[in-house]
């Protein structure tokens, strides 16, 4: 995959919460480049280009070129900090790649026909146990996202990692570790309010037959 990202960056020399108190303040993120045993170099953003940037789901699962001091890198975004209680970045964090060389990244799992699905035409609801998948390929064939088909799920069917028919060249890390760590991605349910009604309604049915059985006697 071929970057679509391109953010401009500046070297920055002062480091420390103070330093980086004053870029915040200043409209400005820190942030690291690291990496391919080189040297990490430090950076600054302009808050509005990376918060524009994260507005695209692919921002986290792309290539991406950071152009600074004449020159660019290609990288991926390896953590970004964000303030608890503001809708501000605090700190990003991103890591060289090499084309020659897998990289681990998350990438966002895209679920398809989920109101046409079996289970919920019947009642039943869908849970997403997990959102994004940690994969292991090399960054030409790194995906924007994964799709996962629904529509053959029926109340109490789950999608599992070993279900998810994965692009060429594209493992899944946790299933690197052997099929014992295979884990559920999404599953569909009753709502738990029909639940409880459906087993009051046994219940009572289990009574009446144990009355029946006591007036027989």
């Amino acid at each position: 995959m071929s970057a679509t990202f391109t953010l401009a960056a500046e070297l920055r020399t002062d480091t420390g919460k103070g330093a980086s108190r004053r870029l915040r303040y200043a409209n400005r993120v820190p942030a690291i480049i690291y990496g391919l045993d080189k040297e990490p170099a430090m950076l600054t953003f302009r808050h509005d280009d990376i918060m524009h940037a994260c507005a695209d789901e692919a921002f986290f699962s792309h290539i991406l070129n950071i152009e600074y001091d004449g020159k660019s890198e290609q990288v991926i975004i390896k953590d970004m900090q964000r303030h608890p209680a503001k809708i501000q970045i605090m700190h990003a964090d991103f890591q060289r790649i090499d084309a020659a060389h897998a990289l681990h990244v998350n990438v966002p799992l895209h679920f398809l026909n989920e109101e046409n699905s079996v289970g919920v035409k019947g009642g039943g609801l869908v849970s997403h146990l997990m959102t994004e998948l940690e994969i292991s390929c090399l960054p030409a064939d790194l995906p924007e996202f994964i799709e996962i088909d629904m529509a053959h799920l029926d109340v109490g069917d789950s999608v599992h990692l070993t279900d998810i028919s994965l692009p060429e060249g594209v493992s899944s890390v946790i299933l690197m570790q052997g099929e014992g760590h295979d884990q559920a991605v999404a599953s569909v349910h009753m709502p738990r309010g029909e639940k409880l009604d459906e087993e009051a309604e046994a219940a009572g049915e289990a009574a009446a037959e144990d009355s029946e059985g006591t007036e027989e006697e």
